[in-house]
């Protein structure tokens, strides 16, 4: 999270974060809007980015408030505009482009480069941030002129078995719990079970808990959570 506001707010060009399925690359990209100010920030947020080029520079002039119509030239010169209105009001505009592995048009990376090109001398227009799973890495590696305009990167790995037990324990106390709910050999068997990624450590200890529940456990124990673990598959 530091490492995004720091390329936003430094207005850096190009931020790119990675992660496998389920490590919270979305929930940290919507957090980040969420500290983003709207009366400094003009934010467009991508979600899904397979389009082709002429729909992708639309929707990124949709999101932003722009209905601008007619050839791709006409859609850069309303992306234009827009950049330097921005800049005279003093906002910064941020584009940001969820599950960026999906795109298969090599055409849309190489306007993502063209569209850090809107720079001053001393500051880029526009701040891009790529969100996706690990093979954007290796997508935008063989792009080397969009490789070398990534200033911060950074890729999200999943949790050790300590961070999976303060994670289960901040969100049980962040819950209401008063005491261990899970055993110390239960937070091993979910993070054994969840190979760490945060996604499948709240699916096993929700499961877990409601089999707890209906089996009238004082304490959630490791075949708990083999159970559910096995009901999860």
């Amino acid at each position: 999270m530091h490492r995004l506001l720091y390329g936003v707010e430094a207005r850096k060009g190009a931020i790119m974060l990675t992660g496998e399925i389920g490590c919270g690359k979305t929930l940290l990209s919507r957090t980040l809007i969420q500290h983003l100010a709207h009366d400094r920030f003009d934010l467009a947020l991508i979600a899904n980015p397979s389009f082709e080029v002429s729909d992708f520079l639309k929707e990124i002039l949709y999101q932003l408030g722009v209905n601008q119509t007619g050839t791709k030239l006409d859609m850069v010169h309303a992306l234009n505009e827009r950049l330097l209105e921005n800049l005279n009001k003093g906002k910064d505009t941020v584009l940001v482009v969820d599950e960026a592995q999906a795109i298969t048009d090599l055409a849309i990376f190489e306007e993502l480069r063209l569209l850090l090109n809107f720079q001053l001398n001393d500051r880029f227009l526009l701040t891009l941030i790529l969100l996706g799973q690990p093979e954007l890495r290796s997508r935008v590696e063989a792009l080397k002129q969009l490789a070398q305009r990534i200033v911060i990167r950074y890729h999200l790995m999943p949790f050790n078995a300590d961070e999976v037990g303060d994670y289960v324990d901040f969100r049980m106390q962040a819950a209401g719990a008063s005491r261990a709910v899970f055993t110390a050999e239960a937070v091993v068997a979910i993070y054994e079970a969840s190979s760490g990624i945060p996604r499948k450590v709240n699916t096993i200890a929700d499961l877990a808990l409601l089999i707890g529940f209906m089996e009238r456990c004082r304490q959630v124990g490791p075949e708990v959570v083999k159970k559910a673990f096995v009901e999860a598959q």
